[in-house]
């Protein structure tokens, strides 16, 4: 598998668990988030697609949900 598939695969997990679960915010800071997140852990070593997502989206939930006055 290349780095790109292994990156679009975890990508696509995460991003799915996300919509199921009804957390995604916008579109865009999300998919760059993930994205950021998911590439910096793989450049780390990891090469498996289901601890990227899972890391990704671990810390996709931990961001603070910024509030619109």
């Amino acid at each position: 598998m290349t780095d790109t598939d292994l990156i679009e695969q975890s990508f696509a997990i995460a991003w799915s668990v996300l919509e199921r679960t009804g957390e995604l915010r916008e579109p865009n800071w999300s998919a760059n988030f993930l994205l950021d997140e998911i590439i910096e852990r793989s450049r780390c070593g990891e090469r498996r697609r289901l601890v990227l997502s899972n890391y990704a989206i671990d810390a996709y939930r931990r961001q603070p949900i910024k509030l619109v006055s």
